[in-house]
This record gives C-alpha cells, structure tokens and sequence, in this order.
C-alpha cells in the first residue's frame, strides 16, 4: 500500500473524513479486524446479521489506524454510500499511481485458477517483488485488496480474477486492463449461474477484451473455447499445452511414485526441465501456463523452470500428509467441480500405496444436470479408487454412479468414524467436494 493521508483517501471516493483527516494509511486494508497491520485500513460493511463497524475497535487493537466504512466508528473514518464502490476506487487510485513501474497480470479459467496463480507468483518473484492474490480472494473484494497490498516496489501484480455471472470479470478489468491475460479453460464450474459452457466462455473472454493496450493474451491451446479467445484482440496472443501447435508445449511429462511430474517446457527457442514438487499430472499444464505468463512478462524459460521447482500451493490444494498409523491424506477439501475432481481422481490413482479411498462431497453450482454429473464423477471414481465415500445427501449420486464399491455415509462425522475404522497402513485417502459441503473438516479430523 502506498502511504496516503485520509484527506486523500476521502477526496479519491468522494467520502468525508470523522476524525483527524491528517492519519496517514501505511498497510494494507482488510475487512477482518483481526487481520489489521500496524498502520492499516480496516474496510467495515453492514451485512444484514453482522456489521463491520462495530469491530473498529479490534482492527484498532490490531493495528489500523482508520476505517473506511458508511458510519462513524471509534477510528478516524472515511464515510461513504457506497463501501465496496470507494473500496474499489481506492484500489484503482492506487495501481494508477504505480503503473508506470508495474506489469499486471489477470488469470482466470473454470479450475486451477489458484494453483496456476500460485506457480505464477513463484515465477514472477523470482524475477522481481511480486504481489498475488491470497488463497483464492477473486471476487468484487478480494481483487480490489490485492491491489492495494502492491507498494512502491512492486513490478508484478497477479490478480486471480473469478466470476459467477457474465460481467463479472468486466467489473474487474474496470478497476485495472491486466498487461497480460491469462485464461485457463472453460468448464463446468458454476455452470448453474450461468446456464451455458458458452456463457462460461463468454464470462472468462471478458478478460481476454480488457487487455490493456498492446497486452498478450496467454492462452490453452488444448481448450478450443480458449484458443478461439485469440479473435477477441489484436495484441500478442501466446499459447500453452500439450499439442504440437501451443507455444509453450508440456514434453515427455512422467510421474513419480507420489504422483509429481516431471517434464520438459519447450518453447521456439528454449526448452527447460521442471520437476514439480506437486501431486497430479494436470499441474504440468498449469506450471505450462505459468511459464507463458512468465515470458510474456519477460522470465526466461530456464529462470521460470527453476522457480517452478520449489512452488507451494495455497491451502487445501491436494495437500499430501501422512497420517498416523502409515496412510497418507491427499487434502484437495477447497473446492471441487466435475473436472477438478476427475483430476483430484487421477492423481489419487497415481500415487503408490495400498487401497485408494476417495471422500467425495457435493458439487455445488452445477444446475439441472447436478444429479447426472454426480452419478458420472461416482462411475469416474469407481475407476480411480478402490473405495469411494459419499458424504451427505446431496452426494448420493455419486454413490449411485459408484457402485459396490461405494459407501453413502449421512454427514462429515459419519465419514470420520467410517475412516477411522477402517483405514490401514499404505491407505490412500482423497477429500474432495465444494467448499459448501466443509470436507475440511474430514481432513482435519484424519490429521
């Protein structure tokens, strides 16, 4: 965050200032007090059961010295109408400010969002201060945050941009036009909100349309939804995957006894070995589209490859820990549609072990065919593991597609105490399901 004073804050979103309007904001903003910095902006909402303002005093405690919010609070305050428009105004101030220096990145698709945003971030840092999203913050809020967590020496700002209705991402290339924009694929994820894979394609295109002036496009080639998004400007366009025909191609990809790739990234002139310290063959493609962002950005294929080598991915990515009596969980508990789950699967039966056990949850947002795509991401798994848990209700299709070898268990505790009866040394266990359904706490139990 650049420093700015709380007169400059209320005359960027048309606020006034309740208190001393010479505090001067250092850190960046949060909307959970407890996650104040010294220095910091704490950004209250009233929500119909919870209003923010009344945690000003926590933020205080934590650190922030003011708030931006629609009342007074204890702090010093800029008042507004409108909290999450004067939140994103403020955001977009500031990148303006710090444009001149400051490549920005926008990376989008239906899964792997994260991850890839994850192994960017290791790329782009290996080169310059870099600023990422956290965790998955890709909505109207979390864009605008990560934008002002960038500072004077930031030189790469990757801003994971996510949507569940067509203009969402629209919104957000409002706020900043990215430099380079990055879309993954086009899947099934919300396909509830939007009805069609066509709008889903149309929904992530947005960010292909908001390219700044002269920006390039990174693209999957594999994915024709994606690579037909090169009509939609007249910049650059670089492409990834695994066809002859992408320009940054994943070559002779192996997988280790874990379930890690190794490969080749090539590229026209360079080609780079990577070994990813990651579980599942589907990774190599996101470490791919990580590489063509990276040499849009200017990161040799050698450097990105070496920073690839030592990524970590955010929470409940399938995370792999060993559990006490020789199993080992492969923790994947974040979120889940058909196609991540599929990929959840295969890198399940990719790792060496004993029995392979899925724990699978609802999939949530997938509209009038949610019961079909169940039934068929069940048949999917009775393919991939030897034993495969359907948790809750909503998750009985994926029992129905399973078959014998599926086990409909009523809740999370349910699944715990089927696991914890039954679990042997060399067992593997994925969970996996929308973040709705809490399988995290699977997880958590198993750990």
């Amino acid at each position: 965050m650049i420093p700015l004073s709380l007169d400059e804050i209320a005359t960027v979103v048309g606020g006034t200032v309740e208190g001393d309007a010479a505090v001067t904001v250092t850190a960046p903003a949060v909307l959970d007090g407890r996650q104040a910095e010294p220095g910091g902006l704490f950004v209250a909402f009233a929500g119909e059961h919870v209003d923010g303002h009344d945690y000003a005093g926590q933020a205080g405690r934590a650190g922030a010295v003011a708030v931006l919010g629609s009342r007074p609070t204890p702090l010093p305050t800029v008042v507004v109408e409108d909290a999450r428009a004067a939140l994103q105004a403020l955001a977009a101030h500031v990148v303006a400010r710090l444009r001149d220096g400051l490549t920005v990145v926008g990376l989008t698709g239906s899964q792997g969002k994260t991850s890839t945003k994850d192994l960017l971030a290791a790329v782009l840092s290996s080169a310059a201060p870099t600023v990422a999203t956290i965790g998955s913050r890709n909505n109207e809020l979390g864009v605008p945050l990560t934008m002002l967590r960038a500072g004077a020496a930031t030189r790469f700002l990757v801003l994971e941009m996510g949507a569940r209705h067509v203009g969402d991402i629209a919104g957000l290339t409002g706020l900043v036009a990215p430099d380079i924009a990055v879309v993954l694929n086009v899947g099934q994820a919300h396909l509830g909100k939007f009805g069609s894979r066509a709008a889903i394609a149309r929904a992530k295109g947005e960010l292909v349309q908001g390219l700044a002036p002269g920006g390039t496009a990174v693209l999957n080639a594999d994915d024709p939804r994606v690579d037909a998004m090169a009509s939609l400007t007249a910049g650059p366009v670089l492409t990834f995957g695994r066809g002859e025909h992408a320009g940054v191609r994943v070559l002779g990809l192996t997988l280790d006894r874990l379930g890690r790739p190794s490969f080749t990234l090539g590229s026209a002139d360079a080609e780079a070995p990577v070994a990813l310290p990651l579980v599942g063959a589907h990774q190599a493609l996101n470490a791919a589209a990580a590489a063509a962002a990276g040499l849009a950005a200017g990161v040799p294929l050698d450097r990105a490859a070496a920073a690839l080598a030592t990524a970590s991915l955010s929470k409940w990515r399938l995370e792999l820990r060993d559990l006490v009596g020789g199993a080992t969980l492969l923790d994947d508990s974040f979120n889940a549609n058909p196609d991540s789950t599929r990929a959840a699967l295969d890198a399940l039966a990719a790792i060496e072990g004993g029995r392979r056990i899925a724990v699978l949850g609802e999939m949530l947002e997938l509209g009038d065919g949610s019961e079909a795509e169940h039934r068929a991401v069940g048949e999917y798994a009775s393919s991939r593991a030897d034993v495969v848990i359907a948790v809750g209700t909503a998750a009985r299709p994926l029992a129905d597609g399973a078959g014998a070898r599926a086990v409909a268990v009523a809740d999370n505790g349910a699944a715990v105490d089927w696991l914890r009866g039954h679990l042997a040394a060399g067992d593997v266990v994925l969970v996996k399901a929308s973040r709705g359904a809490r399988l995290d706490e699977v997880a958590a139990a198993l750990a």
